[in-house]
């Protein structure tokens, strides 16, 4: 990727799965990361199997329900490494008790929309302005394809997903002159911890056979996509959002 190297950057969610291998794979490339879980031994270990590798990282702990907590995040990146050019929010959880409109609870949909949606809106203050400080940079969300795929059996996560869609089209048209590029991720189904964690073997089989390629998602595909959009290579592309998932949807 072009114009990653010594780029300063964040990836919230980056303890296992999806936001590891997006902060490895942004290590490699060259940028200065700063790993960020709600599990602070996770990141941390993220941190220093980057550092052993050669690349420049370093851990902290965050709760991107918190504002103070991704706040200090933020104030980490730039008292550390003088700035920031890119910020990942990969945050989800929280699906506990999310089955259909009927029959979820409200507790359980406001947990979902705290964990899944307004995370990534708290991320996006905390961001922005040492975004705009540095004459901008990028903003990276992960959403699912679960916002655009319909399902009879949950109701909150895509809602909350979705919504980040549209924060995403917000920060572009609102701040894409200032340099301020916003773009969001769209996995399908990967093969991450969590996954493997709730999904059985046969499930795991189901969704294979159903895809129109070789094989499901791996963490490292969706860190790819992340590293292009926060290089120079990615400098047109704004307010976008990309369905990685070896065909699951096809969209234009």
């Amino acid at each position: 990727m072009r114009g990653l190297q010594g780029k300063i950057g964040i990836v919230a969610g980056a303890g296992r799965g999806i936001g590891a291998a997006t902060a490895k794979r942004l290590a490699e490339e060259g940028a200065r990361v700063v790993v960020g879980d709600i599990e602070a031994e996770w990141a941390e270990a993220v941190a220093k199997e980057i550092s052993a590798a050669g690349g420049v990282a370093i851990s902290a702990h965050v709760d991107g329900t918190s504002p103070p907590s991704v706040a200090a995040i933020v104030a980490r990146a730039e008292s550390e490494y003088g700035g920031l050019d890119f910020f990942h929010a990969n945050l989800a959880g929280g699906t506990q008790g999310d089955v259909d409109a009927l029959d979820c609870p409200l507790e359980a949909f406001d947990r979902s929309i705290s964990i899944n949606m307004r995370s990534h809106f708290i991320c996006t203050q905390a961001a922005l302005p040492a975004l705009l400080r540095r004459g901008g940079g990028a903003l990276i969300y992960t959403s699912s394809g679960a916002a655009s795929g319909g399902a009879p059996w949950q109701v909150a996560y895509p809602m909350a997903k979705n919504g980040i869609h549209a924060l995403a089209r917000h920060v572009a048209t609102r701040w894409g002159r200032n340099g301020v590029r916003a773009n969001v991720i769209a996995p399908g189904v990967v093969l991450t911890e969590a996954v493997k964690q709730h999904m059985s073997d046969e499930q795991v089989e189901a969704a294979r056979k159903r895809l129109p390629h070789r094989r499901l998602g791996e963490p490292d595909d969706i860190a790819a996509m992340a590293a292009f959009l926060a290089s120079d290579d990615g400098a047109w592309i704004n307010g976008q959002v990309f369905h990685v998932n070896g065909g699951a949807q096809m969209r234009d």
